[in-house]
């Protein structure tokens, strides 16, 4: 997976120590059904995800990442949760802490596909399925984006 030129400056500096990072999930809806992708890394089933560059506003990050990955025009119609993603440590030491901003987007146009090669297979699957073929956090992110209602969040009782 291509690692964002400004992700890779920073690293130069802070080397692997944990480097917070704003990303998105776009979860990408058409008539009862969710786009999905198979992810060139891990192998997993996911909605579109990606970080934000810098001074991006991260509705625009969604767009982008599903034009990027999957070859579809989307527009985010809303932020639906803001979560702390537990800290990830990638194969080479790399240590990244991620706010995740889950946003429901509509599918305009486009037939997916794989497009950069963050993803193998890029398809569109009935929401019913979602329980059933994500893991439990990705299968969150899509029900809290099928919610009516605010953004979800998390706040310690202290």
């Amino acid at each position: 997976m291509p690692t964002p030129d400004f992700v890779l400056e920073l690293r130069r500096h802070v080397g692997t120590r944990p480097l917070p990072l704003v990303g998105v999930t776009a979860v990408i809806v058409r008539e009862g059904e969710v786009l999905l992708g198979r992810r060139s890394d891990n192998g997993r089933l996911t909605p579109v995800t990606g970080i934000v560059d810098p001074g991006e506003e991260p509705a625009d990050a969604a767009v982008r990442e599903a034009e990027e990955e999957a070859g579809v025009r989307i527009r985010a119609e809303r932020l639906a949760w803001v979560h702390q993603i537990p800290r990830v440590t990638y194969d080479n030491g790399d240590q990244s802490d991620y706010l995740d901003l889950t946003f429901l987007c509509r599918w305009i146009s486009g037939d997916p596909l794989p497009v950069d090669g963050e993803m193998t297979e890029v398809g569109w699957h009935p929401v019913s399925d979602v329980p059933h073929i994500l893991d439990a956090e990705m299968a969150e992110r899509v029900r809290a984006a099928l919610q009516d209602g605010p953004a979800r969040f998390a706040q310690r009782d202290d």
